[in-house]
């Protein structure tokens, strides 16, 4: 049963008391307040009433809770439920369901007798449109806590998958892990040990130490390829074979984190411990995922292939990943980390195909990558984007015997690439141009150029290549060339200012009016460029912060994580920064899936007309973010300014 009644005006300003402690509304002042107080309603909810049905009408009213409290969540296929969040005095409900229209997500229940306020949506609609603060606030409460739900609305995909199975990216490790994992002692023999194997019929054995510490891991491989093949005594420790660097995870650490560790290992069994405690393990079959197709069996294909012909079908099945990863109910950065570990992996076949068809190199080299890649943040295969920084050769001869293999070992490597679904770079940022493939030293001659004659050309090399990121090779080359670039950059305010003044030009295509601007004529009227205009803005922002305050990592978001205590912009506006960046990803991905599941090649023009009033909202609220951080770099580097 629910009581409803309007608010007696004996008691308005009991209610304008409350709302002034209440957040945002504690923002307005007091004739704001009693307009708004005047129209409020106030309803009781008995213990047990569901209030907000999942698939219902949506909410006409947001509630603020005076007393009691209520729980949200939603309910599967199978009416499995999952709990999103409670809320109690001071908090309100009903909001996304109230601003999107359509039907409500989700169930909200009275866990308790509550009494609320409600306040209708003309009101609310006014506060939005008039009321900065009050906006401001509901954008933080909303990137930071309600985003999931419009992801869900982008694809109409329910957050769980058939039969109530459990999330690969809400599911912690230690939820999966085998528990009744076989221990031995690492002094054991390795008769001993084969013998266990035998008897418990597993193809792994964990080895612990006196205190039960994992110590080391034995397989059947170890048993095979270490012993019986080298003729070893099985009267030997089993100690002595044992794989002593363990890859393990941590039971609180999430399932798709041990899927990284596997790729990344080319492992199939993973420990999992507890406050370093054995607690488990986990397998490659633990983690396959929907239709057969894993990021794992990709993996391994690519693993045990031997020529380019052979890669180029394991490479195409990379984009049916990110499909799979959606239904999963993934967000943007778990798809593009599982992405670049795969990527990372067959750019590394190709180089050991074309190491073997030309032999070792007559220096030592690094691979690099740049650009999305470099960032970690591919998903769809993009052009290519590499370089080479090979040794600093030791005499003339030497560099010209470096310069003629790399000449052809590159041109080998780009059509390899090209072959497996990764087309030729148009401004030729590729290692087979001999410009982008150089000694060290060279490459230090470059930064330390466009760094001390920060012109228009030097800023754009700057903005491609201090992306740089090492895939294959020796990898102290990059990392001293990132040392060399981190400790050049200290106090170039000018160069940081250049940069300054290229990064704000690009702004959110938004209006005055908080309009979309989109273009007016040509293939993509009356759309806007998301990549350009709406990621490439942040990419830029966390790049410049991080160059200037030395964060050495190149992903968008490990940067931005980095400088949240580094920074003071990136310290109050980084959470929000954060996930703009994943909603205005994950919006190009779908919108690039749908296109491909139509046959037409992906782009990065979305038509904000056809998006859904959620989804608008939620893009004009991160463009004004973006708006927000570039007027704040325009006030900091203001004096050292000056035209491009």
């Amino acid at each position: 049963m629910v009581v409803a009644y309007l608010c007696p005006v004996m008691i308005i300003e009991d209610v304008i008391e409350f709302l002034k402690k209440v957040p945002p509304f504690q923002s307005l002042d007091n004739a704001e307040l009693k307009s708004i107080v005047e129209g409020i309603s106030i309803e009781f909810y008995p213990k047990g009433l569901t209030i907000l049905h999942q698939g219902g009408p949506a909410s006409e009213y947001l509630r603020i809770i005076k007393k009691g409290g209520v729980k949200v969540f939603i309910k599967s296929s199978d009416e499995e439920e999952v709990v999103i969040d409670y809320r109690s005095e001071g908090d309100s409900f009903g909001f996304l369901s109230l601003v999107s229209g359509g039907r409500s997500r989700a169930n909200v229940v009275a866990v308790e007798d509550t009494i609320a306020y409600l306040i209708n949506k003309k009101t609310i609609a006014s506060l939005l449109d008039v009321n900065p603060a009050f906006t401001e606030f509901f954008l933080k409460s909303f990137l930071n806590k309600y985003i999931d739900k419009t992801y869900k609305e982008m694809h109409n995909k329910s957050l769980l998958y058939g039969g109530g199975d459990k999330l690969l990216f809400t599911t912690p490790v230690g939820e999966l892990a085998t528990k009744d994992v076989v221990t031995a002692s690492q002094d054991i023999t390795i008769k001993e040990a084969a013998e266990i194997m035998s008897e418990k019929r597993i193809s792994s054995l964990v080895l612990v130490d006196s205190e039960g510490i994992p110590a080391g891991i034995v397989t059947d491989r170890d048993l095979r390829d270490k012993s019986v093949s080298k003729g070893r005594d099985i009267k030997d420790k089993v100690n002595s074979i044992m794989s002593v660097s363990l890859i393990k995870a941590e039971a609180r650490e999430y399932c798709f984190e041990a899927l990284l560790k596997m790729i990344r290992y080319n492992i199939h069994h993973l420990i999992v411990v507890d406050e370093g405690r054995l607690k488990g393990m986990i397998t490659n079959h633990d983690l396959m995922m929907l239709q057969g197709t894993s990021p794992i069996s990709i993996a391994r294909e690519i693993e045990s292939q031997q020529t380019i012909e052979g890669l180029a079908p394991a490479a195409m099945k990379i984009n049916t990943i990110i499909g799979i990863l959606l239904k999963e109910g993934a967000r943007a950065s778990n798809i593009t980390r599982i992405i670049t570990e795969i990527n990372d992996r067959l750019a590394r076949k190709i180089l050991e195909i074309a190491e073997r068809n030309y032999g070792s190199p007559p220096v030592d080299y690094c691979w690099i990558a740049f650009g999305s890649e470099g960032r970690k943040e591919q998903t769809f295969k993009t052009d290519q984007d590499n370089a080479i920084i090979y040794a600093n050769p030791a005499s003339e001869k030497d560099d010209a015997e470096a310069r003629k293999y790399f000449a052809e070992f590159t041109r080998f490597v780009r059509d390899a690439l090209v072959t497996c679904g990764f087309p030729l770079c148009p401004a030729d940022f590729m290692a087979s141009n001999a410009r982008w493939c150089q000694s060290l030293d060279v490459w230090k001659e470059y930064f330390s150029k466009w760094i001390n004659n920060p012109t228009p050309e030097a800023i754009l090399r700057s903005l491609i290549f201090f992306d740089f990121r090492p895939i294959h090779g020796n990898l102290k080359l990059a990392e001293d060339l990132r040392s060399y670039l981190e400790h050049h950059l200290k106090n170039q305010n000018i160069f940081f200012a250049r940069m300054a003044g290229v990064i704000t030009k690009n702004r959110p295509p938004l209006g005055f009016f908080k309009s979309f601007i989109v273009l007016k004529s040509g293939e993509h009227k009356d759309t806007l460029n998301l990549k350009l205009r709406g990621i490439g803005p942040i990419v830029d922002i966390a790049r410049l912060f991080a160059l200037e305050r030395g964060v050495h990592v190149t992903s968008t978001l490990e940067r931005i994580k980095a400088l949240k205590a580094k920074h003071p912009v990136i310290s109050e506006l980084g959470a929000e920064i954060e996930q703009a960046f994943e909603f205005i990803t994950l919006l190009r991905v779908h919108h690039q899936i749908e296109q491909i599941e139509k046959s037409v090649p992906p782009d990065n023009f979305i038509n904000p007309g056809k998006l859904s009033n959620l989804e608008k909202k939620s893009l004009k609220e991160s463009f004004q973010l973006i708006l927000k951080v570039q007027d704040a770099i325009v006030e900091i580097y203001r004096a050292g300014m000056v035209n491009q």
